[in-house]
């Protein structure tokens, strides 16, 4: 069990002191990483929480999943690591023809 936790559907309003302290009802918070837009600085939904201890992250999944906030039920779950190869999700050319030859 890793200690990282993802923290899904959160409020658009949500900062970084309410989640910790929310997180921080359940067990020690190490880190609160709220994800934002880089070109409007809006919070995208989601972040990251890692917990001291492996306990403390079992316990925030089991207390925090499904709870209710701001309106809306949080998804907490274990953190997946970032996967390799990427791409844009449009189609992964940078939206250039696959065209060899010139077109006149």
């Amino acid at each position: 069990m890793a200690r990282k936790l993802y923290v899904g559907n959160l409020p658009f309003e949500t900062s970084d002191q309410a989640l910790g302290d929310l997180f921080g009802t359940v067990g020690t918070v190490d880190s609160v990483n709220l994800v934002r837009d880089q070109a409007t600085g809006r919070a995208r939904g989601f972040a990251f929480v890692e917990m001291a201890t492996d306990e403390d992250a079992q316990k925030a999944i089991a207390s925090l999943n499904n709870h209710s906030l701001g309106g809306r039920n949080l998804t907490v779950n274990e953190a997946r690591p970032k996967t390799s190869g990427g791409g844009g999700g449009f189609g992964g050319d940078g939206g250039r023809s696959r065209r060899s030859e010139p077109r006149w």
